[in-house]
């Protein structure tokens, strides 16, 4: 943790407009509000105690009510927590009950766009194609989101469960860009792979390692140059398995990068490019790595690119 982080830790206003709640609910205000008054009363307690040592009845009332004024900063930090925690479960409920409401009608509005495409129904014109092709690619984009805010609900419930598996992580990769090979080329992008020289046998999730292996290829291809240059690494780091994909693209601006994991963000950089994508590829990839037992990070450069790692614990 950077000095500049550890003390913006100590920013209660700045911590209080995070939660939107107002001052007096705040945990942060509350916790020290409680330890200047827990040091007030220790320091109170000793100064009457050796003045009033003849009346030990005074020191006790004071005792009595230091420890009620406790108890009712307690009960509103308590209160606040709870609130937080509140808005919290509301939020996760919101987001799984809309996703549920809205995976069936996009995903019938897909198969509809797919069959009028295909040639199967009669009266079809040649010039409606293109109003189809719009449909069905912001019926995909439909598809995406709800998909990543079912994850996420999935994620944040407890109720995505880790069903380990013993696979080979290159093929898994190699199989990952043969899917994106159509992306690949019209994007005019080039990808290369290089592993050490095994092969990278692994006991972990392979359902959720594709889903990072997807959300980092598709973002290095989206934001990469105009002549895109996607390389991916796998080999071992500190007796963890190592991958790494790095792109030549716009890169992500310094301002912007400690909040690069977070829900719904997206860079500034990027919204100029008007690339579609919703903020929740790169929140998704790190929950994911932290489940399974790993670490990511990144280096990023505005305008040189940037790359993406993650470790995991190799496992037999």
């Amino acid at each position: 943790m950077s000095f500049k982080k550890f003390l913006n830790q100590f920013n209660i206003l700045a911590q209080c407009k995070k939660y939107d709640i107002p001052l007096w609910q705040c945990p942060q205000l509350l916790f020290l509000v409680m330890g200047i008054i827990i040091i007030v009363s220790n320091v109170s307690i000793y100064a009457l105690g050796t003045h009033y040592i003849n009346d030990p009845e005074i020191v006790a009332l004071v005792v009595l009510l230091l420890t009620a004024v406790l108890f009712i900063i307690a009960f509103i930090i308590t209160q606040s927590f709870e609130k937080l925690a509140e808005v919290s479960r509301m939020k996760t409920e919101f987001i799984n009950i809309v996703s549920h409401q809205l995976r069936g009608p996009v995903t019938n509005l897909k198969w509809s766009i797919e069959l009028l495409m295909s040639g199967r129904v009669d009266g079809i014109k040649e010039k409606h194609s293109e109003y189809f092709r719009i449909l069905k690619e912001n019926s995909d984009r439909m598809q995406e989101l709800v998909n990543d805010l079912l994850i996420i609900s999935r994620l944040e419930q407890g109720r995505l469960p880790i069903n380990k598996q013993k696979f080979l992580l290159d093929d898994l990769i190699n199989k990952t860009i043969s899917e994106f090979s159509s992306f690949i080329k019209a994007s005019n992008t080039s990808v290369s792979f290089k592993k050490a020289k095994k092969s990278f046998p692994v006991y972990t999730d392979p359902y959720q390692l594709r889903i990072v292996i997807e959300n980092l290829l598709e973002n290095a291809i989206r934001y990469g140059a105009r002549k895109g240059k996607i390389d991916i690494y796998l080999g071992f780091k500190n007796k963890d398995i190592y991958f790494e994909i790095k792109d030549n693209g716009i890169g992500i601006p310094k301002e912007d990068q400690k909040y690069i994991f977070q829900k719904f963000f997206r860079s500034k950089n990027v919204l100029k490019y008007q690339t579609r994508g919703s903020g929740l590829g790169l929140f998704i990839t790190k929950s994911i790595i932290k489940r399974l037992g790993g670490k990511i990070g990144f280096t990023s450069k505005e305008g040189q690119g940037t790359t993406f790692w993650f470790t995991l614990p190799i496992t037999h």
